[in-house]
């Protein structure tokens, strides 16, 4: 059995494969439907049962609602997550005591010629603090490890790079 699935209260689920569902809507219609391109609001309610609603739209540069999440912070922020969830499960069965973790990724999309678009990198930044100064070399090496365990990083087609800082408390 793989070590790094068993955590301290017991075994992790072992099933290989694992279903999610999202439900989304669209709340942009402001009486014409998508009659024009101007015609519509980007708006939308991200809706997952017994969780809160996460408000979306596009992201400015395309007519959305800079106070509302977009699609491409979203994909940063999942892969920002991942990466940070698997960091701290692999620091805890290496003896790193992570006291503090925080991350501000930055990701580069860019748009085709036909008008669509792809992200070519994400850079996650993260600063760790950790208990000890002998946890430091440790601690930066299990970056590596975490990025390639993250099931988002792994998911994607661009590279997802990090550069991480770590201090003591």
């Amino acid at each position: 059995m793989d070590e790094d699935l068993v955590g301290q209260s017991g075994l992790c689920d072992m099933k290989s494969e694992h279903k999610y569902s999202t439900n989304m809507r669209w709340t942009g219609n402001k009486g014409v439907g998508t009659a024009n391109y101007g015609a519509y609001e980007r708006s939308y309610v991200i809706s997952i049962e017994n969780k809160p609603d996460i408000l979306g739209s596009s992201d400015p540069a395309f007519l959305g609602d800079n106070a509302k999440y977009n699609p491409e912070e979203l994909l940063v922020a999942s892969l920002c997550s991942c990466h940070m969830l698997w960091y701290l499960h692999l620091c805890s069965q290496a003896g790193v005591i992570v006291m503090d973790y925080s991350d501000k990724a930055n990701g580069t999309m860019v748009k085709s010629p036909k008008g669509s678009g792809f992200f070519t990198e994400v850079i996650l930044n993260p600063i760790v603090t950790v208990k000890e100064n002998s946890m430091i070399e440790k601690a930066n090496k299990l970056h590596k490890k975490a990025n390639e365990r993250c099931f988002i990083a792994n998911s994607v087609n661009f590279k997802v790079d990090h550069q991480p800082t770590c201090l003591c408390k």
